[in-house]
């Protein structure tokens, strides 16, 4: 039996409105969330045209020419725009009644081309319970004709099953929130083997070890540990007729391990470093989930993600603003600060979930409205433009240099043997403490 996806009446609409476009075809995303039991699908985004396109251009006539790098980009930068719990679920093509036998293997080659591109940027791995299938949407512009398949992504060489796609009113509207707000101070060394003091590689590289502190973390939801197979909203009533969830989960908390990995004993490892950057500021992270009897381990998975989505996201966007206004290959590497982007939320229309930005603090309002425009294809009022946060910086330190040139000195052995003894009685008796005050656990945010 294929998969069902219930779909916002919204989504229908916007559909039919691309489909009266003067164009052979028109391709684009569909976002929304997975579960066990069937998808969600609450947003769909049409490919952007690019700049030869627009105005009165004319879109190539056959599906072959469709530019598969341009729409697999788009897809790789929608997720920026993601709160956690929201993903691209699948690709859409409308065509004329000419093209229709063309556009299924179209949409297959731009669903495997699509989920590599996403695979790229994420610092988490899906889990085995996780649903792989993706949808493939073909819609004919003279008939409305709907055919919806499915592809596994992890599976190469899947073959297309058909899928069932219901429309449903206010799907949307009394989804559940999460939010809380991590503080981050995160350490990484700069390499001394690493060419040219590669900045985004090395920083990358932190992000996804502090990524698996994330994933090993313990979530507080309102205070509590609970069961991941329990529903979320065990225990609180809803009030008939009320189409807004009775609890709005906003109290999380993360705990971190103090210890790290399953092994009693650990190996230092000394390298080499030609500098380091900190990353330190609070981030605010938001996750949504369906309202269908949701299991806790869904919602902690989407906070999850998105605590190390964000982070991520918000270096990548940096990295890039600064190769563009210093270029790529920069020559001296002294001390700097930098602001990351702050995050921003807008509201969806009919819908409790909002989408995210992130904007940099001379970025104007207008700005903004153009980029979900032309990413996410919705019209943003500057009203409802809501920035989430104070700013966060990046350090970026070079080792100093000695005044007078001369080459540091080098420990013997003995005496560095000394300094880790002394180091160890150092760490056991403050372990000791700890671990007698807080269990073993420590808080990673407020």
């Amino acid at each position: 039996m294929g998969r069902t996806y219930f779909v916002e009446e919204a989504v229908g609409q916007y559909l039919s409105e691309l489909s009266t476009k003067l164009r052979p075809y028109v391709t684009g995303l569909l976002i929304g969330q997975c579960s066990a039991q069937r998808d969600y699908v609450i947003r769909a985004v049409r490919t952007p045209p690019k700049e030869e396109q627009k105005e009165d251009s004319i879109a190539p006539s056959k599906l072959a020419s469709v530019d598969e790098e341009w729409i697999t980009t788009h897809a790789s930068q929608v997720p920026q725009m993601l709160p956690g719990g929201l993903l691209v679920l699948g690709v859409f093509i409308i065509a004329t009644p000419e093209l229709s036998k063309e556009s299924q293997n179209a949409l297959r080659k731009l669903i495997f081309s699509v989920e590599k591109s996403l695979t790229k940027r994420r610092l988490w791995k899906p889990t085995e319970e996780e649903v792989s299938d993706r949808a493939a949407l073909q819609i004919c512009s003279a008939t409305k004709k709907v055919v919806c398949r499915t592809y596994d992504v992890q599976d190469p060489k899947s073959s297309a099953k058909p899928a069932d796609w219901k429309y449903q009113s206010a799907l949307s509207a009394s989804w559940l929130a999460l939010d809380c707000t991590v503080n981050v101070n995160i350490h990484i060394p700069l390499l001394a083997t690493s060419p040219n003091h590669d900045l985004e590689k090395n920083t990358k590289n932190g992000l996804n070890r502090w990524s698996k502190q994330i994933e090993d973390s313990v979530f507080l939801i309102n205070g509590q540990v609970k069961d991941g197979d329990a529903e979320l909203l065990e225990g609180h009533k809803k009030l008939k007729g009320n189409t807004q969830p009775s609890t709005q989960f906003s109290d999380v908390k993360i705990l971190t391990q103090l210890s790290q990995g399953s092994s009693p004993r650990s190996t230092a490892t000394v390298q080499v470093c030609s500098g380091s950057i900190n990353l330190r500021g609070a981030v605010k992270c938001k996750a949504y989930v369906h309202n269908n009897k949701p299991k806790v381990k869904e919602a902690v998975q989407a906070l999850k993600r998105d605590v190390i989505n964000t982070l991520s996201d918000r270096c990548e966007i940096l990295f890039e603003d600064l190769i563009i206004n210093e270029g790529p290959h920069k020559k001296n590497f002294q001390r700097e600060y930098h602001v990351l982007p702050q995050r921003l939320f807008v509201p969806v229309a009919g819908s409790s979930v909002m989408l995210s930005d992130y904007k940099f603090g001379d970025e104007a309002a207008g700005e903004i409205q153009e980029r979900f425009i032309e990413m996410l294809d919705q019209s943003v009022q500057a009203e409802d433009i809501h920035i989430a946060e104070e700013m966060n910086t990046v350090d970026i330190c070079p080792v100093t240099d000695n005044v007078d040139n001369t080459p540091q000195k080098q420990l013997t052995k003995a005496t560095l043997l000394l300094k880790l003894q002394q180091n160890m009685g150092v760490v056991i008796a403050a372990a000791v403490a700890v671990f007698a005050s807080i269990f073993s656990f420590n808080y990673f945010s407020d």
